[in-house]
């Protein structure tokens, strides 16, 4: 397949950098979300992300303006239906995602792609919402995309080996370095990161220690770039407890309870950065 257009659903912190990397790599880009306010705020955010790389001298005034160019908003999704490859970038809730998959399935050419950035979500259980399961697959981008390299290639049950091909092919072309991991909860990365993050709750809820003490012995004692409470508060307090209980309902174990404190910080409203106030307060 020769992929010239790219949809990208939902405009929030994922959708948009994955919209950004699209666009710079030359691909014409449709970006969909509820409300214009939304999409101008994601314009803007790339435009400030580009405008870095620009002080880095890695790209040109030129290329920024060439870039946001190929980006297309809308609030239709309709809009997306010429698309080769679609990525759903929506809330991460599986009845949310299967309502927006059985859109797109009504919507988009037959022969297009269909991915979702779930982070955790069955990949298996969004394509059986629609009438091409063997053309849904994941492409989970790592937070911030335009930076991280990562992306997990997830194969359902049903994709087909020619979608992985395309969808691996794609990943390359957009400079990412794909890794395939197949369907089961959490997939690799959040599987084995989320645990972490909720155990450092566990730790902190129990007075194990601080915050502060903590995220410095896994900065400190395991070379991580981050703590695990500053990356919680990246990632979302609200995503991290979504993420454990798709852990804890597909494993049906209980190493993968979510800690009472994670859940007390979300019902509070406090879930990081994007609330200015986690485990940490944000000016």
């Amino acid at each position: 397949m020769d992929i010239k257009k790219i949809g990208v659903v939902g405009a929030g912190t994922m959708g948009n950098g994955i919209a950004h990397v699209c666009a710079m790599s030359g691909f014409e880009v449709v970006m969909v979300d509820v409300k214009d306010e939304f999409l101008e705020r994601a314009i803007a955010t790339i435009g400030k992300n580009l405008d870095r790389m620009i002080k880095k001298e890695k790209i040109t005034e030129a290329d920024k303006e060439a870039t946001l160019k190929r980006i297309r908003k809308t609030t239709n999704l309709e809009d997306v239906a010429e698309c080769d490859v679609v990525v759903e970038a929506v809330v991460e809730d599986v009845a949310t995602k299967i309502d927006v998959f059985r859109k797109l399935d009504a919507t988009c050419k037959k022969e297009a792609i269909l991915a979702s950035n779930t982070s955790s979500i069955s990949i298996t259980e969004l394509a059986a919402a629609t009438s091409r399961p063997d053309m849904v697959i994941g492409m989970h981008f790592m937070n911030p995309v335009p930076v991280m390299k990562l992306v997990e290639i997830v194969k359902g049950l049903q994709t087909s080996d020619k979608t992985y091909e395309i969808t691996h092919s794609l990943a390359e072309k957009l400079g990412k370095t794909p890794v395939l991991v197949n369907d089961y909860p959490g997939f690799v990365s959040n599987r084995v990161l989320m645990p972490m993050i909720n155990e450092a709750c566990w730790a902190l809820m129990q007075g194990v220690a601080t915050k502060e003490a903590i995220d410095t012995v896994m900065k400190l004692g395991m070379a991580h770039p981050m703590g695990p409470f500053e990356l919680a508060d990246l990632i979302g307090l609200d995503v991290c407890l979504a993420i454990m209980e798709v852990l804890y309902e597909g494993f049906s174990d209980s190493k993968y309870r979510p800690c009472p404190l994670l859940r007390n910080m979300v019902k509070a409203g406090y879930l990081g950065r994007k609330t200015k106030r986690g485990f940490y307060t944000y000016d």
